[in-house]
């Protein structure tokens, strides 16, 4: 039983960040997000009940992940399994630099994982499966864009992310600016933990968080480029707010990532629409029309050599199953 599955990476333009159930990842806030093209997860699963343990091989080296291991209990829980699995993934993506690698991981392990077991589980199903390993994972099971509503019921099974239909008129791009490609030093989950607990600002941002992804959806539905990257990059601020007032304190942003948001505001002072965004990272993603990729990408070339030019990318897809 094995199969091979490909899940790229999203990017929230409503942000996600805090829970309300840490053990299910149950999400305080709804958030939207953009599927991207040029970063992916591929990985293959394989379950045997002549396997001893669980292994994990990641870019060519085996290691001991603890996320794994516990997402793998829960699928075999989940599907009524006592096999054990061997997965081999490769990330075309930095590994947890804030672009979401960990989305693309889980929600290509939940693919291959349902399928090697031989599962035909539906997008809904795949995605509140994704969710018990990372909470952004159950949005890479969609292409385009992809709305994950928090729910209400403790069970989370109202906890899961569908499709949302693209603006008609604009064509969007994402160009990704690396800025350190390097692991964080605080983890999104400790990150979040402790805004949770700690900022007098988290109470807030949900409130905005929510009021933002309605004036959204509302700005797609009428091609409005201006209010949806107005709030693309207020609600990121937002986020980041609530870190910086947590205790102890703390910034996911660099230096450079405060000189990209500048170069960012000069670029529309000069007649070019373009927005940023962070996430729990440093790395700057500036959403702007197709036709203006190629300014922004030089532009933002002056503060690093690593500069992408991302389009909203494909659904989560089984690409080999035996």
């Amino acid at each position: 039983m094995k199969a091979t599955a490909i899940a790229h990476t999203n990017i929230a333009l409503i942000k996600y960040w805090g829970k309300r159930d840490k053990t299910l990842i149950l999400p305080a806030n709804s958030s939207l997000s953009m599927t991207l093209d040029q970063f992916y997860t591929e990985t293959t699963v394989e379950w045997s009940d002549a396997f001893m343990t669980d292994q994990f091989t990641l870019n060519g080296s085996r290691i001991e992940d603890t996320k794994v291991t516990r997402f793998l209990t829960i699928l075999r829980q989940q599907f009524g399994m006592t096999e054990k699995a061997h997965v081999t993934s490769t990330n075309h993506v930095p590994t947890a630099a804030g672009l979401a690698s960990s989305a693309s991981a889980f929600a290509a392990l939940a693919l291959a994982a349902s399928k090697a077991a031989g599962r035909e589980d539906d997008d809904e199903t795949l995605s509140r499966l994704a969710r018990l390993g990372s909470g952004s994972a159950s949005r890479s099971i969609f292409g385009d864009f992809a709305l994950w509503q928090k729910g209400t019921d403790d069970t989370g099974i109202d906890s899961y992310a569908y499709p949302v239909v693209a603006p008609t008129e604009l064509d969007l791009a994402m160009v990704v600016a690396v800025v350190d490609a390097g692991p964080k030093k605080i983890d999104s989950r400790l990150g979040m933990q402790s805004t949770v607990e700690t900022s007098p600002y988290f109470e807030a941002w949900t409130a905005t968080a929510e009021k933002d992804l309605l004036t959204i959806q509302d700005a797609f539905k009428a091609n409005d480029f201006k209010i949806i990257g107005e709030t693309v990059e207020r609600n990121a601020l937002s986020m980041h707010a609530t870190t910086m007032a947590a205790t102890p304190p703390f910034s996911y942003l660099k230096p450079a990532s405060f000189a990209i948001m500048e170069t960012v505001h000069a670029l529309r002072e000069n007649g070019i629409e373009a927005y940023f965004t962070m996430d729990a990272g440093p790395n700057v993603k500036v959403l702007c029309l197709t036709k203006d990729e190629q300014q922004v990408q030089t532009a933002l070339a002056s503060h690093t050599d690593q500069v992408y030019i991302c389009h909203p990318g494909p659904k989560a897809r089984v690409i080999a199953h035996d």
